[in-house]
């Protein structure tokens, strides 16, 4: 015999639902919620693809029932009818305009307002496609949008954007990352992610994992092809993954992007022109040289260079002793040179590696640990620093 119980059902559908950023109640996903034989049984609706962070739901629904008082819950997933999804898909696309645009239209690709379908000269009257909101140009936005460079490839950038993200969850913030390096993608498996988004309609919500939510070309093409696109091809992938992917409102987005002063980089500085840099760098001169150039190249974007962090620093060896293996003063010259924090030195560890092949990012399994620490470290001072102020003749204050 079950039986509704209105209050463990209003603790329910205060749940946030980690995958897509906005209150079950919020978001009428909620079908259920029954107490049965010392067990409380939940059934939430979710997209006939899935949902994009199933895990952490059912531990916030657990939780919620706890603290509540209910008996240990049990989730359901039950699939949305095709009514349903597109009234899921209606609601998301206004939950994620900023709250000024909401129900006057959308804003075009520079936060401004759009005049309507056909505004840009094409399509006719009410017909036309709708023009999708950048929602990072937007001046309401409050995300910190964070670059991270190399001059080259091979100092462990990917490591640093994993980690990093992971230790500003850690520390309460909400982080997503989109994977820009879109000829080397390794973030989705070194977050360990083991599916696709989720595809509401025409809008992408991407999978979660370690708290942190992620996009990247790596869901779209299969591991062993190579992706040969052009400038043009690169430029309209970016700007895809910013406005059809339903981000919701995260404190950080952290981009990793190709090593190299290449077209992505110049893509970013106008898609996300608010954008600060991190630039990663290894202890070894050579390599601090090169660095050089994707800070110089970010100046040039009139993109604000925030610090440097410099990876594989040492190797502490069972005698606790540490061993410079790659030569020292790489990032401090750097820093230096750029007139910029070196805000986080990161060890060179097989662990760090291991962590990154196997999908669990060492600052989530191991935050106490030499590495761990580091990257906590490194978030911290990342907090610290605040927003950016980008200074651009072409911006102005409206």
């Amino acid at each position: 015999m079950t039986s509704p119980d209105p209050s463990l059902e209003q603790a329910v559908r205060a749940v946030v639902d980690p995958g897509l950023f906005h209150s079950l109640g919020e978001l009428g996903l909620l079908r259920s919620v029954r107490t049965r034989r010392r067990r409380t049984e939940v059934v939430v609706a979710v997209p006939a693809g899935g949902h994009p962070a199933p895990r952490e739901l059912t531990d916030e629904v657990e939780r919620a029932v706890a603290a509540a008082g209910g008996d240990p819950a049990e989730l359901e997933f039950v699939s949305m009818t095709d009514s349903e999804e597109d009234e899921l898909h209606t609601r998301l696309r206004e939950l994620a305009r900023p709250t000024r645009n909401r129900g006057v239209g959308t804003a075009g690709p520079e936060g401004r307002a759009a005049a309507g379908p056909g505004a840009d000269g094409h399509g006719h009257g009410g017909e036309g496609p709708e023009v999708r909101p950048n929602p990072f140009t937007d001046k309401a936005s409050h995300t910190r949008v964070i670059a991270i460079s190399s001059g080259k490839g091979g100092v462990g950038k990917s490591t640093v954007t994993v980690n990093l993200a992971v230790a500003l969850q850690r520390r309460g913030a909400s982080v997503a990352i989109l994977d820009a390096d879109v000829y080397g993608f390794s973030v989705p498996s070194m977050l360990g992610i083991d599916r696709p988004p989720v595809l509401v309609g025409d809008l992408l919500i991407p999978p979660v994992a370690h708290g942190v939510r992620c996009i990247s070309m790596g869901f779209f093409v299969n591991e062993d092809q190579a992706v040969m696109w052009r400038g043009p091809m690169l430029h309209k992938a970016l700007e895809q993954f910013l406005v059809d992917v339903h981000w919701g409102r995260p404190d950080f987005l952290l981009l990793d992007l190709p090593p190299g002063t290449g077209d992505v980089a110049m893509s970013i500085a106008q898609f996300v022109p608010r954008a600060e840099v991190l630039v990663v760098t290894t202890p070894q001169v050579a390599a601090e040289r090169v660095a050089q150039r994707a800070a110089v190249l970010a100046r040039q974007l009139h993109l604000p260079v925030r610090g440097v962090v410099e990876n594989e620093s040492w190797f502490t060896g069972d005698d606790g002793k540490r061993y410079e293996l790659f030569g020292h003063g790489g990032g401090e010259t750097l820093a230096q040179s750029l007139g910029v924090a070196l805000l986080g030195q990161i060890p060179f560890l097989p662990a760090l590696r291991q962590a990154g092949d196997a999908g669990v990012p060492i600052a989530a399994f191991a935050p106490e640990g030499e590495a761990g620490r580091a990257f906590a470290a490194l978030a911290e001072r990342v907090v610290a620093l605040g927003p950016g102020r980008v200074y651009r003749s072409e911006l102005s204050i409206g």
